[in-house]
């Protein structure tokens, strides 16, 4: 890690805590201060499952209650995204009524001891059950059917609508019929938009993209920002965190672009298909524009974010992959707390 980017984000982090408050927005559930909670918890529901994390038992509770599977709720008590969820979409009644109508619900702490036992009678303590199933971050969610079936992953938080839309996806049993990726990509078509291009940052490299990395390594990681003229939440990270000074410094030693998935912009992906911006979103089954995917020097994907991303969450992610944390921690909350970041 280069000292001039451990210090700038150290000494950074007191003035965004502080001088957060007064640029957010209170009535916008993808603006908040994404900072690690201090003088506050995140609160689950009294309405989750009383549970011993036995899968398989909590499973077949929601069975014998009529209802249409399990939700695996990972989260922190210091967790940001956790609050901002259990605030706009459990704090919801209308949600929070939906979900206990059709699902149980039980709750895991990524970084948690105690014991859960998997649906093949395994058991691990909390950590490592977030880890074998690539927590990357936090909330994440597991939709389970009656049958076992994982019928839907979430990584990261959702605003409301699409939260929602999770749900019905999951009790409708769409998840039998289409990809959640398609069963979003319906529902975005009704919305209206005032605006047809996309936002611009100078750390995107410019077309032609041949991103061909299958013959020859590159020599530093790449990183494509995936989004679409439409999008509020693309306008939120790009007035909000990619407009704050650290970014552009932490994506210097990144390959970034960006591309409009809504159009047919000629690409060669980097396992050296050649494709178009529309066609490769839809292959990568994208169901969140901004969704932000990482691939390594061959072409490798490490991780990607398809949810609300704020600046905290977004500095310490472009660390782990400029320093290539991944190498030795499978996962960006494994890094963290090997790291002892909060």
């Amino acid at each position: 890690m280069r000292p001039l980017i451990f210090i700038l984000l150290i000494s950074s982090y007191l003035l965004h805590h502080t001088a957060f408050a007064s640029n957010a927005r209170a009535d916008d559930p993808l603006v908040f201060d994404d900072h690690p909670l201090v003088d506050d918890e995140v609160h689950l529901p009294d309405w989750f499952s009383l549970s011993f994390l036995d899968l398989t038992d909590s499973l077949d509770e929601a069975k014998k209650a009529g209802k249409q599977g399990l939700i695996i709720y990972f989260g922190r008590k210091d967790c940001p995204y956790c609050k901002a969820h259990m605030e706009n979409n459990w704090g919801n009644k209308r949600i929070a009524d939906y979900t206990q109508k059709h699902f149980n619900v039980i709750a895991i702490d990524v970084r948690g001891l105690r014991t859960v036992t998997d649906f093949d009678g395994k058991t691990y303590t909390e950590k490592q059950y977030a880890g074998k199933v690539k927590t990357n971050f936090t909330p994440s969610f597991l939709f389970y059917d009656t049958q076992q079936r994982l019928m839907l992953k979430l990584s990261g938080y959702r605003p409301p609508y699409q939260f929602k839309a999770a749900l019905e996806y999951a009790a409708d049993h769409h998840y039998l019929r289409e990809d959640f990726h398609h069963y979003m990509a319906r529902a975005e078509k009704a919305l209206s938009y005032d605006q047809e291009e996309l936002n611009e940052h100078d750390s995107f490299s410019p077309p032609p993209y041949n991103l061909d990395r299958s013959h020859f390594p590159a020599k530093q990681p790449l990183v494509v920002f995936f989004e679409s003229p439409y999008c509020h939440a693309c306008d939120v990270l790009h007035g909000g965190p990619m407009s704050e000074p650290e970014i552009p410094l932490l994506l210097e030693n990144l390959d970034a672009i960006q591309l409009n998935t809504t159009i047919d912009t000629p690409l060669i992906a980097p396992s050296g298909e050649k494709t178009t911006a529309k066609k490769w979103a839809d292959k990568l089954k994208l169901s969140f524009a901004p969704t932000l995917i990482f691939f390594d020097e061959h072409g490798k994907e490490i991780l990607r974010v398809d949810s609300v991303i704020r600046l905290y969450r977004l500095k310490y992610l472009l660390m782990y992959i400029q320093t290539k944390g991944y190498k030795q921690y499978p996962t960006f909350q494994l890094w963290r707390e090997h790291l002892f970041l909060p």
